[in-house]
């Protein structure tokens, strides 16, 4: 069975690289240029921090991908980026975005995730790891970082979408 280690850090970063900037693209119009990323393990046992904070509120969408390699993605915006990608995806001005709720932003939230997840899936079944998707959820809040399982392997990306930041965090496990 495949590792992730036989896959290259480049690999990765590209895959998510190119992933985020179809989506964006596409969905929302909007060019999104990767302007760091860093790949770490957890088993090093010190607290993971993340290299960018998000002030203020934060909106973030998971999605797992299950199969001979299993993790999960999260995309990181905070509200007001949020708010605007709803507004694009959903053909909304920004007051009717405010005025249908949170519901709503988490659901444009939650289907950008699907389809970034979904792309970086398709390009990881074509390196020979097949796996399918989980549902879309959603998280709410500030001042609150994701701590991964045990041997996970961490690349957290971040990219500059017009002004906007967007931080994509990658955990990932070999299947037993």
């Amino acid at each position: 069975m495949p590792t992730i280690d036989s896959i290259s850090e480049d690999i990765f970063q590209e895959t998510m690289n190119r992933s985020v900037q179809d989506v964006f693209r596409t969905m929302l119009g909007r060019s999104a240029n990767l302007i760091h990323g860093t790949g770490a393990s957890s088993s090093d046992g010190q607290p993971w921090k993340h290299p960018v904070e998000l002030n203020g509120q934060q909106v973030v969408g998971t999605v797992g991908f299950i199969g001979d390699v299993s993790g999960l993605i999260y995309l990181y915006l905070t509200d007001e980026f949020a708010k605007v990608v709803a507004s694009h995806l959903l053909g909304m001005t920004i007051p009717e975005v405010d005025a249908a709720g949170d519901e709503v932003v988490n659901d444009a939230v939650g289907e950008l995730t699907n389809m970034t997840v979904g792309g970086f899936k398709n390009q990881l079944c074509d390196q020979g790891f097949p796996c399918r998707l989980t549902i879309p959820s959603i998280l709410r809040g500030s001042n609150f970082s994701i701590e991964p399982v045990t041997g996970a392997t961490r690349r957290t990306y971040q990219f500059d979408v017009q002004g906007y930041r967007l931080i994509t965090d990658l955990l990932m496990k070999t299947s037993d």
